[in-house]
């Protein structure tokens, strides 16, 4: 099985649609097989669900997430765990001893009905994300 977490400095990055880079796990049963560290070459919020498929991701592990980005994902055949933070490692054990459940609910609202970039998750102090940023 193939597993993705968008990851920022060995941590969960909490929006997924403004992820760079990814971690990816192999596992088969609950032994560790690979890990690589891959950047996603500039695809965006619209081009990630499609990047993850062409890695042959089964499952993202991740912190914050919007409803469109579920959809794509679910869309691709990849079951989302979202509303994990911490270290990446650490998500992926709790994956692995079945801590981390899955979630495929949207924990990133506000941004229903603006203009595509009109803020970012964290950056802007709102206090709308139930991610916790």
């Amino acid at each position: 099985m193939k597993i993705a977490v968008p990851t920022e400095n060995g941590m969960v990055f909490q929006h997924f649609g403004h992820t760079k880079t990814f971690t990816f796990f192999e596992v088969e049963k609950s032994d560790l097989l690979s890990k690589v560290l891959m950047d996603v070459n500039g695809a965006g919020h619209g081009a990630l669900a499609a990047f993850l498929q062409q890695q042959g991701v089964q499952v993202l592990i991740c912190g914050g997430i919007g409803s469109g980005a579920v959809s794509a994902l679910q869309n691709a055949g990849i079951s989302v765990y979202a509303g994990v933070t911490g270290r990446v490692e650490d998500a992926l054990t709790g994956f692995l001893n079945g801590s981390v459940l899955p979630n495929a609910q949207p924990n990133c609202h506000h941004h229903d009905g603006e203009p595509s970039g009109a803020h970012a998750c964290g950056e802007h102090g709102c206090g709308s994300c139930s991610h916790g940023i």
